[in-house]
């Protein structure tokens, strides 16, 4: 579950953002600003990060506020699943990443898996769509949809990145220490049930 005030910061800084988007009265503006102020007041209160970079991170962006989208491609080879270690923490993680304006989701999909793991793959089908809040993962100031995109791994090598230490196959009874920002043992669990049963319907919370 996430933590109250983080929920209550997330929902002032999106009403103040829509505001500040499609008000015109100039007084309404400023109660806007103050509410946007606020919720970078709450987050700065709670985390100990300074209020510029928190203002940056959180409540830096214009128009109506919506959720990220986090792009993680599912590669199967045999019994594995492929994971990537990741720079910032040294766990792993499925390769993934924000979604990037311009491209759609299998497209995503694709890049981030040559980009942070050296392998050439190409999108099969969509598996699932989790939203972050209802799964165990750390805290995050933004709303977050993970979709899990399933792909057929054509060739390619393992390789490092700037944001990757190197790339592995794993089982499901040999799962390395994860990720959690970006993805749970839960989830990686689940996935597998889609290479025993393919026909499994997409999930969606």
């Amino acid at each position: 579950m996430q933590l109250k005030w983080l929920e209550w910061a997330k929902q002032i800084q999106a009403i103040s953002q829509a505001g500040l988007e499609y008000s015109r009265d100039v007084y309404d503006l400023e109660r806007f600003e103050q509410l946007r102020s606020l919720s970078v007041t709450i987050m700065q209160e709670y985390v100990g990060v300074e209020t510029e970079q928190i203002r940056e991170l959180f409540a830096s962006e214009t128009g109506y506020a919506t959720p990220k989208v986090d792009i993680r491609a599912v590669v199967f080879k045999e019994d594995q699943i492929l994971l990537v270690r990741e720079r910032v923490d040294g766990a792993w993680a499925l390769p993934g990443g924000w979604a990037d304006i311009g491209l759609s989701p299998m497209e995503v999909a694709v890049k981030e898996v040559k980009e942070e793991s050296g392998y050439d793959v190409v999108p099969v089908r969509l598996l699932g769509v989790h939203d972050k809040k209802f799964h165990d993962h750390p805290p995050s100031p933004y709303h977050v949809y993970k979709f899990f995109i399933l792909c057929r791994l054509v060739g390619g090598e393992a390789q490092e990145s700037s944001e990757t230490m190197g790339a592995a196959f794993y089982r499901e009874d040999n799962l390395p220490e994860l990720s959690i920002e970006r993805n749970t043992e839960r989830q990686i669990r689940g996935l597998f049930e889609f290479l025993r049963d393919p026909s499994r319907e997409v999930f969606c919370d």
